[in-house]
């Protein structure tokens, strides 16, 4: 019985969802992803992701909105919400806990994704977006 405690332990670990390891372990599972939906898909580009993350569009208020609007235009800094809520900087390079949370990417994925498209990202637009975040130095 004194081993039970350390079974249920070992049980939860692998019943719960990993973390990835970094942001690239994240780049390469939205590659897989990627590959899985179109096998002639040919890679994510970090400019395109920073194209993603400066271009403007009209937001909910029709006023014009981009993911730097709130991450301001250097994905380093300290942003606001809002709200006028700090955010800390986007980029992997900043900030070491972006992007090792596949659930906390996912939740903020599809709400960012609503609030600035007005849709859900696809596959492709995240993996440039990460690929140009983990460019950042």
């Amino acid at each position: 019985m004194a081993d039970l405690p350390l079974l249920l332990l070992l049980l939860w670990a692998l019943a719960a969802p990993a973390l990835a390891a970094d942001p690239r372990s994240m780049l390469r599972e939205l590659e897989a992803q990627a590959r899985a939906a179109n096998p002639a898909f040919k890679g994510f580009s970090a400019e395109r992701g920073a194209a993603f993350y400066r271009s403007e569009r009209p937001g909910g208020d029709g006023k014009p909105v981009a993911c730097a609007s709130c991450h301001t235009p250097d994905p380093k800094a300290v942003g606001r919400t809002r709200a006028n809520k700090d955010i800390q900087p986007l980029a992997p390079g900043a900030n070491r806990e972006r992007f090792t949370d596949p659930a906390k990417v996912d939740k903020w994925f599809r709400r960012n994704c609503n609030d600035v498209l007005g849709r859900a990202c696809s596959v492709e637009e995240k993996g440039d977006f990460l690929a140009y975040l983990i460019s950042v130095k």
